[in-house]
């Protein structure tokens, strides 16, 4: 399984937000989409950076509530892991145990090309067991579906 089929499920929409917009702005663009993590880009096309709710808590953690006003250029992560539309699931599964992230740009030709979070790998392979469950289940019982 390829992270394009999950794209294929989910669609290829990511949210994005420019370096310079603030925190306090980011954390009602996270809550209005419902997200847990956006792509910094400054032209909706590159991939700068990431920010996510645990970068905003860290830093509100670390600093006070006075990062609120500050840009989210003071506080995205800039060394981003991205894969490609080809990638295999499993591979970005150990990628996101082993750095401990939950969202992955993928890129395909230098552009983002849309987001995988923990949640749409493990939804995906949820579902791919249970089709590889319902297929056993009927090649033993010899009831083919």
């Amino acid at each position: 399984m390829r992270i394009s089929d999950i794209l294929r499920d989910k669609g290829d929409g990511v949210v994005t937000v420019t370096p310079d917009l603030t925190v306090q702005d980011l954390l009602a663009t996270l809550a209005e989409h419902r997200i847990g993590a956006a792509v910094v880009s400054a032209d909706g096309v590159g991939v700068e950076g990431i920010v996510s709710e645990r970068d905003i808590v860290r830093q509100l953690a670390a600093r006070g509530a006075a990062v609120l006003a500050e840009s989210v250029s003071s506080i995205y992560t800039a060394q981003v892991h991205t894969v490609e539309p080809e990638a295999d699931v499993a591979d970005v599964e150990r990628l996101m145990t082993e750095h401990r992230f939950r969202h992955v740009p993928v890129v395909s030709g230098g552009r983002l090309a849309g987001i995988v979070s923990i949640g749409d790998v493990v939804k995906k392979r949820i579902t791919e067991l249970e089709v590889q469950t319902t297929a056993l289940s009927g090649y033993i019982t010899g009831e083919r579906v």
